[in-house]
Formats: C-alpha cells, sequence, structure tokens
C-alpha cells in the first residue's frame, strides 16, 4: 500500500509540474488563451499560482510565479517523500 502511494503522490506532483511548463508554453503561442488547451492548463494551474502572484512583486511583463510554483512543488515533493 506504501508504494501504491508513494507512486501517486510522484505521479500528482509530475502532472502539476508539466501542467505548469505547459502553460508557459502555450502562452507564448496563444498569449490570449483561446486554445483548448491554454484553458485547461489554465484552470488546472491556476489555484497554485495565482496565491504565489498574489505575493510576488510585479516585475512588468515579466511573470516568475511558474517559476517559483516549480521550486515550491519540487521542495514540497521531496519533504513528503522523506516523511514517507
Amino acid at each position: 500500500m506504501a508504494g501504491f502511494f508513494v507512486t501517486f503522490i510522484n505521479l500528482l506532483f509530475q502532472v502539476l509540474l508539466f501542467a505548469i511548463l505547459g502553460r508557459v508554453i502555450v502562452s507564448w503561442i496563444d498569449p490570449m488563451g483561446n486554445m483548448r488547451v491554454t484553458q485547461i492548463l489554465r484552470e488546472l494551474t491556476e489555484p497554485i499560482l495565482a496565491p504565489i502572484r498574489s505575493v510576488l512583486p510585479t516585475m512588468g511583463m515579466i511573470d516568475l510565479s511558474p517559476l517559483v510554483a516549480l521550486l515550491l512543488l519540487q521542495l514540497l515533493q521531496s519533504l513528503i517523500m522523506r516523511a514517507i
């Protein structure tokens, strides 16, 4: 049972990491967010990125919240894996 839990946690974090990376890449292709893929990625990642974006100072047109989110997710994943 512990092996299933570890696999599930790793998979969950990998999906979130790839969703954030995908959102960054798709934002260059579809900055207006009209494509369905962009909308799905926004719905998946906005609950993670919005709180970070509200804390970070604005840097003009550069959004550093995906970078901070990736670092925090990797830190959280390693902490959870150590605890298990």
